[in-house]
């Protein structure tokens, strides 16, 4: 049985612990809230970009060359991470997918795989698998920018144009809600337009000036750049509220530990005090 030194050691070692996922917890929450507010806020402005697009290329009857569909020799993966642990399976999760699209297009025999590892964790558990990400992008998962994207968005293209690779997927954790986040692999090049049938009538009608290509050659690079943004803080969303709640459940785990061990020095203090207690009592009996 712990002596009560154990034990009140114990105590204060859980104490420390609890004040640190107490502390993390609410530093987590905080940056959750401000990734929300930014995704929530460029969600709508990327998807209504996006269907303007849809339906200028579909009234224009125009194909871009970034919408080639190629046999699939080289295919480049933007896998996204976060860069510390603390945040639950977010990161075991988002490996697992990048890992099992590996071995898809492994057995598809593929050529080359590219793997951009956005995010320490990922980078590490990539490096291991045999794909080294060519460049650091830790920056990239920390604090996600609108122009650190557009320049990855603008060389991801020209790979593309270029015939360096024949696919660009991205491998993220989509932010559902604070408690649920799920691992998903979009394609990101070639960009996919539905075309609607024949006859379909158009949702909207456009009047182009100045003309249809000058439009679309500004309003296609702007699309994949603010895409590849918004998805980046969509990550970041899910890791801050996947740290949240798992500091959550730390926290709990602590603060019932306590109560326990808190019982346990009692029992054990009341103990040794009935003892002494009984010995005086049986001394001077005799």
């Amino acid at each position: 049985m712990a002596t009560l030194k154990e034990i009140k050691g114990r105590i204060n070692s859980v104490k420390s612990t609890l004040k640190i996922t107490s502390a993390m917890k609410m530093v987590a929450s905080a940056k959750l809230h401000k990734a929300q507010t930014a995704i929530e806020g460029m969600l709508p402005y990327e998807q209504s970009l996006k269907h303007t697009l849809d339906e200028l290329l579909r009234q224009a009857r125009l194909e871009a060359d970034i919408m080639e569909q190629r046999p699939l020799k080289r295919v480049t993966l933007v896998c996204i991470s976060s860069n510390s642990s603390l945040c639950g399976g977010f990161n075991a999760n988002v490996i697992r997918e990048a890992r099992s699209r590996l071995k898809a297009l492994q057995k598809a025999e593929v050529e080359e795989i590219t793997v951009l590892s956005v995010g320490r964790k990922m980078a590490e558990s990539m490096r291991k698998a045999g794909f080294p990400s060519p460049e650091d992008f830790t920056e990239l998962s920390a604090k996600p920018s609108y122009e650190a994207a557009a320049e990855l968005s603008d060389r991801l293209v020209e790979d593309f144009r270029e015939s360096r690779t024949d696919r660009v997927e991205l491998i993220y954790n989509h932010f559902v809600s604070t408690a649920v986040h799920k691992s998903v692999c979009e394609t990101y090049l070639p960009m996919e337009t539905p075309v609607p049938a024949e006859g379909e009538p158009s949702e909207d009608e456009y009047i182009i000036e100045p003309d249809k290509e000058e439009l679309l050659s500004v309003l296609l690079p702007k699309t994949l750049k603010l895409k590849l943004f918004t998805v980046l803080l969509d990550a970041s969303a899910a890791e801050h509220a996947a740290r949240t709640v798992a500091m959550q459940i730390a926290t709990d785990n602590a603060e019932d530990l306590l109560q326990e061990l808190s019982l346990e020095y009692n029992k054990s203090r009341q103990a040794k005090i009935t003892a002494e207690i009984l010995d005086l009592a049986g001394g001077m009996q005799e």
